[in-house]
Order: C-alpha cells, then sequence, then structure tokens
C-alpha cells in the first residue's frame, strides 16, 4: 500500500500562523513536529512509501521533512496549478501500477488513537482490495456544522450531505448512522481511474493529455502549466465518490481533527491550570481558556476569557474562540488589498536554505540569508534594487558579473541594480549572511532568473 499525501491547502484559518508559502502542514506546531511528519509518521508502518502530491513551491519543505525523517524516497507530483482532489488523485494514480493500493490522507489532519487508526486503514486495505472505493467516516462527537457528512447503513453508503444547518448536524448526531466526511480514501489506483473514466470522462482524458506531456525528473513529475489549466476543477467526492456504486465506508473512532480553526487546534495543544495553551511567553493574570501563540515576543494578558491571540513578527490576531472560522475573511481583506501578508511569513524556506526577513522599509530591507552547504541562489539580476551582502559565518562564493570571488566573514559586497550575480555555499557549514537591499522596489517578485539549479522560473 501506498500513502498518497495531498499537500494542497492553504490553511487561510489559521493565518498568521500559516501563509501560502509556509500553509499550517508544515508549520511545527506539536513539540517541533508539524502534520506533514505527523501523516508520514502514522502511515509509516502500513505503507512501503510516500507520494507526494503538492505545488513546485512546497517541494523544497516537504523534501526537507521528510529528510529529517530519514524518509527521503517519496515520491513527487509538482502541480504549476492546482485542480482540486480529483484530478491530483488521478495524475498520481495515472502513474503507478493499477493494481497498487493507494491510501489518500490529507497531510494536515490530526489523528491521536494511533491502534484504533492501524485497525481502521487494514479494513480499508481489505475492502480496496475487493474492488471497493474506500472513504473513512469519523464517529461524531458533537453537530459540526463546518464538515460533510455521510450517511451509512454498516459499510454501506447511503448518501454523502452537503455541510448541514446546525439542527440538522443535531438530528444526525442523534440518529448514530452518520457520520463525518473525513477527506481520507483508500482503493486500487486502477479501479480509482476506471470509474473516473465511466463517470467523468472529460476529467479522465484532459490528465491524460496532461501526464503525457509532463516532464519526469527522477522521483518528481511536473505537469505543464498550459495542460494542468485544461483539467476541469472538482474533488473527489463530486467527482467520483458521489456517483459511484463501488463506494464502502470504515466507521472510525480514531480521535480525529482537521485542524480547520484556531478554535480546534485550542482542543489539541497541552493546556496550564488555567486552560490556557501553555507557553513560556505568556504571563496570565485571571485568565482562563485562551489560545495564546508566540515564540518572539512576551505576551501577557489580563482578565481575558476564551480568546485567540496569536502573535507573529510581522501580524497580530486576536479574536473570540467563537469566532475562529471567520480568519478566512481576513485572509480574503487582506488578499483584496494586495498585501503579501498572506503570502509570506517572516523566515521563507528555500531550496538553497532560507531567508529572514529582519526589517521592511519603504525603500529599503533587511534580510538575514543562511545558505546550505552545497547550495547555491540562482544566476539572477534585479531591476529595481541594489544589494549589499555581509558575511556573518561561513565563506561564500560570489559571482558578480564575470567576476568570481570569495567573501570571507565581516567583507562585503555590492551588487548594483540590473547586474547578474549568484551567492553559493561550496563549504561545510552553514554560510550566513545579511543581505542590505536600497531602490524604488524590494519586492520578491523583482527577481529576473538566468539560471537555476532547482528549475524554478520564478
Amino acid at each position: 500500500m501506498l500513502n498518497l499525501i495531498l499537500c494542497g491547502g492553504a490553511g487561510t484559518r489559521l493565518w498568521p500562523v500559516s501563509r501560502s508559502l509556509m500553509p499550517k502542514q508544515f508549520v511545527r506546531l506539536f513539540g517541533g513536529e508539524s502534520l506533514f511528519q505527523k501523516t508520514v509518521a502514522r502511515n509509516l508502518a502500513t505503507c512501503k512509501g510516500q507520494y507526494v502530491v503538492s505545488n513546485s513551491d512546497q517541494y523544497f519543505l516537504a523534501m526537507d521533512q521528510l529528510l529529517s525523517m530519514g524518509a527521503s524516497q517519496a515520491q513527487f507530483m509538482l502541480e504549476p496549478v492546482g485542480r482540486n482532489t480529483a484530478p491530483a488523485i488521478a495524475l498520481a494514480c495515472m502513474t503507478l501500477p493499477q493494481d497498487t493500493v493507494v491510501l489518500v490522507t490529507p497531510s494536515d489532519h490530526l489523528v491521536k488513537n494511533a491502534a484504533a487508526y492501524a485497525l481502521v486503514v487494514e479494513r480499508a486495505r481489505a475492502l480496496a482490495e475487493q474492488g471497493f472505493l474506500v472513504t473513512f467516516g469519523i464517529k461524531p462527537d458533537a453537530p459540526e456544522i463546518g464538515f460533510g457528512y455521510i450517511e451509512a447503513k454498516g459499510e454501506d453508503v447511503v448518501r454523502f450531505i452537503e455541510k448541514p444547518s446546525l439542527e440538522r448536524a443535531q438530528e444526525y448526531v442523534a440518529s448514530g448512522n452518520f457520520y463525518w466526511n473525513s477527506g481520507m480514501f483508500c482503493f486500487q489506483a486502477g479501479v480509482f481511474l476506471e470509474e473516473l473514466k465511466r463517470l467523468n470522462s472529460e476529467m479522465y482524458q484532459a490528465c491524460v493529455a496532461c501526464l503525457a506531456k509532463a516532464d519526469h525528473e527522477g522521483t518528481a513529475v511536473r505537469p505543464r502549466l498550459d495542460d494542468m489549466k485544461l483539467i476541469p476543477s472538482n474533488s473527489i467526492d463530486y467527482a467520483v465518490m458521489e456517483k459511484s456504486s463501488k463506494v464502502k465506508v470504515v466507521p472510525s473512532d480514531i480521535a480525529w481533527s482537521d485542524l480547520g480553526s484556531f478554535d480546534s487546534m485550542y482542543h489539541e495543544l497541552p493546556h496550564d491550570a488555567q486552560g490556557n495553551t501553555d507557553g513560556q511567553k505568556h504571563i496570565a493574570i485571571n485568565s482562563h481558556n485562551n489560545l495564546i501563540l508566540s515564540r518572539h515576543r512576551q505576551v501577557a494578558t489580563i482578565d481575558l476569557e476564551n480568546m485567540i491571540v496569536v502573535d507573529t513578527p510581522d501580524a497580530l490576531l486576536v479574536a473570540p474562540r467563537s469566532s475562529s472560522q471567520k480568519v478566512k475573511a481576513v485572509v480574503d481583506q487582506l488578499k483584496a488589498m494586495g498585501s503579501d501578508l498572506i503570502h509570506t511569513p517572516q523566515t521563507v524556506a528555500r531550496p538553497w536554505g532560507a531567508y529572514t526577513v529582519l526589517l521592511d522599509l519603504e525603500k529599503a530591507k533587511l534580510k538575514k540569508i543562511i545558505v546550505k552547504p552545497g547550495g547555491r541562489l540562482s544566476l539572477q539580476k534585479h531591476m529595481h534594487r541594489s544589494e549589499h551582502w555581509v558575511v556573518l559565518s561561513g565563506m561564500a562564493t560570489v559571482t558578480v558579473g564575470d567576476k568570481v570571488s570569495n567573501v570571507r566573514p565581516n567583507e562585503s559586497t555590492y551588487i548594483p541594480a540590473g547586474e547578474l550575480h549568484r551567492l553559493e555555499n561550496q563549504g561545510k557549514l552553514d554560510l550566513v549572511i545579511v543581505e542590505v537591499q536600497v531602490g524604488e522596489y524590494t519586492g520578491e517578485d523583482d527577481i529576473i532568473r538566468i539560471e537555476d539549479d532547482y528549475k524554478r522560473t520564478k
């Protein structure tokens, strides 16, 4: 069995912790582990490997976290644009032997009952080997209106139901034969593709055409943007599961959470004696049952009850826990404003290392840049800014125009606007520099890549 991990979500309901360049599945929220890593770890015992579906920006985040776990043989489907879950799963399944049993899991869910989870996965595998498309139905413990539901008779699916009203949800929970739709699936790759071809031939054929022109780079498949855009966008539920007669559901009582809001996160994090999330950066004076997230600044609360306080270096969120589902409205407004706050966290992972924005002014920006041993930035130029590099530690190999030189700690170099340049670490230790950008515009999109080891174009 192969674990197909879907990494497409942006996690907008967990802003400002989650950004498009660092979505919630890769944020290390749980004892230094991310939800992505937890997903990989809980499926290692039953699955022979991982097949990660993500966009190109998340490729290196996933690779770094897999390597840190010793899981370096994963396959990747790198989508240039998302077309929802049905095409993502189809494209991956088309590259596999058709009798492969695929366990499809989102990358951003939490499962706390490992023993129960192992049992339901084994039952799902058995049904998949019999030719069924299997979904996992979570036994509800509350009338949630944010989830879809599955009505079942034993393991037979009666119907799929969209997010209900509170009154309907209460009826479903009381009846005992309704389950939350978890978004997890298990089936043979060929069985799923046969049903997709029968029920949604337009999507199936578009996926076939897209994959035929895709680039294959080792264990990674890169569909081309123009071909990907021709694939109809739809979820696996709408495209296949709700129409197929081959569907089974495995009732699952596995202590599951999709962590779709800060309120749901509150219930999964450790608390102090006052019911506040436990953390050294919080001083609580007569404050109870609050979610406090701060890694940098000291946060003090007085007479605060049932609130969310999320402090990041560039954004602060304060809201009642009961209003946590409204965070997406903030993201929508920031998007309308053209704000970069929805995309870029203070520290941004890159395939060669990472950078942290220390100061961002109108015509200047200060960054700390770390380049891993053997890593190098693209050969590039900027049209609207010049750059000064000061080496803090390590040895920098610097290309400016036709000149290549080594720059040591406490030495610096200057790159004029419009000049070709590259930064490289040929040493065995991390290279750490401070970069000062000065110009009329210092946005991240002012990069013209001439040559790139990681095949990025932007």
